[in-house]
C-alpha cells in the first residue's frame, strides 16, 4: 500500500490528479509547462514533506520530454519515501530517465531488485525498461532474453519454448 493516506492525501485529490492526466493529450508540445502548471498547483495542496509531490512533478516533467529535470524529482520522491505501486512505477520511471540521459547503468542498478520483488502487473514494465537500460549499454541478449521471458507467458501458444529460449540467451553454453 502507498503512503498516501500517511501523508494525509485523500480520493478526491488522486481523483482530480488522475483527471488532470486524462487531459494530457490536449496539450500540445508547445502548451508542455501549461499542463506542469496544472500538476504544479495539484502538488501545492499536499502537506509539506510527501513524496507524492516531487512524484507527480517528475511523471509531469518526464511526460513533457525533460528526462533531466525529472531525475532528481523521482529521486527526492524514493528519498521521501514513496513506496508500493507508485513507489515501483517511480523506479521503473526513473530508470527509464537515467537511459534517456546517458546513465543507464543507474537503471540496471534500480530495476535489477525488482526482478525479485513482490510480482504485481508492473513486472512486464520492470522488464521491458530494464531490457533497454541494457541494451544501451550493449547487453542485447540479456536484454532480449527479460523482453522474451516477459512475452512468453501472453503467448497463445510456445510458453515453454519461449521461456527457454529466453534463459538459453543468457546461460551459459555447455
Amino acid at each position: 500500500m502507498d503512503r498516501d493516506v500517511d501523508q494525509g492525501v485523500d480520493q478526491g485529490w488522486e481523483d482530480r490528479v488522475a483527471a488532470a492526466w486524462a487531459t494530457f493529450d490536449d496539450y500540445p508540445e508547445e502548451r508542455a509547462a501549461d499542463f506542469r502548471a496544472v500538476i504544479d498547483a495539484l502538488v501545492a495542496e499536499l502537506p509539506d514533506g510527501s513524496p507524492l509531490g516531487p512524484f507527480e512533478r517528475a511523471c509531469a516533467w518526464d511526460s513533457t520530454g525533460h528526462s533531466n529535470q525529472a531525475v532528481p524529482l523521482y529521486r527526492e520522491a524514493l528519498a521521501r519515501g514513496l513506496d508500493g505501486y507508485k513507489g515501483r512505477r517511480a523506479k521503473i520511471q526513473l530508470s527509464s530517465s537515467l537511459r534517456n540521459i546517458g546513465q543507464a547503468e543507474g537503471g540496471v542498478k534500480l530495476l535489477t531488485p525488482e526482478l525479485d520483488g513482490p510480482s504485481d502487473e508492473l513486472d512486464d514494465a520492470v522488464r521491458a525498461c530494464l531490457a533497454l537500460c541494457l541494451s544501451s549499454l550493449g547487453r542485447d541478449r540479456e536484454g532480449l532474453s527479460l523482453v522474451l521471458g516477459a512475452l512468453a507467458p501472453h503467448l497463445p501458444r510456445y510458453q515453454r519454448s519461449m521461456a527457454n529460449y529466453a534463459r538459453a540467451l543468457v546461460e551459459p553454453e555447455d
